[in-house]
């Protein structure tokens, strides 16, 4: 049977603690990075929800100004739908509140803003006379739309 000498015994015992050392500082910042991006996910996701809270709130705030008469239909409805794709809602969403996507795809062609404003006023009136047929054609499915979406969180 062959011994070993002793200095090797000692020299593998110094490598296998050094390389214990090594293993434990780089554990050590893994769990500290594994931290780090456990609370960088968790600031990600309070700040998602309250970007969903304040899209909701805007969505409350359309649609009781729209019951209240204080916003015409084309532009609530147009807002309303834009809110709801960013919070990327379902098909079944989408489906009960068609009448705000309906009025919003017929009137995408009519300029808005800027474009509005260059537009002659013969043109804006022939507009409005085409937002005025959507909006008697579809009014009373959004304003029903309107009360379902009050109190509503998605």
């Amino acid at each position: 049977m062959m011994v070993f000498p002793l200095w090797l015994l000692i020299l593998a015992a110094a490598i296998i603690f050094v390389l214990a050392i090594v293993a434990g500082y780089y554990l050590r910042k893994l769990a500290v990075a594994q931290k780090k991006q456990a609370e960088q996910l968790a600031e990600l996701e309070k700040a998602a929800e309250d970007q969903r809270k304040r899209v909701n709130d805007s969505i409350q705030i359309i649609a009781r100004t729209l019951l209240d008469d204080g916003v015409g239909l084309t532009e609530a409805s147009i807002r309303i739908r834009v809110l709801l794709d960013a919070l990327q809602v379902g098909e079944e969403v989408k489906e009960e509140f068609v009448a705000f996507y309906t009025i919003a795809e017929k009137t995408s062609h009519i300029p808005i803003l800027k474009d509005w404003k260059q537009l002659p006023r013969k043109k804006q009136f022939q507009f409005e006379l085409e937002m005025a047929q959507v909006e008697a054609d579809y009014k009373d499915f959004a304003m029903d739309a309107a009360k379902r979406i009050v109190g509503r969180s998605f």
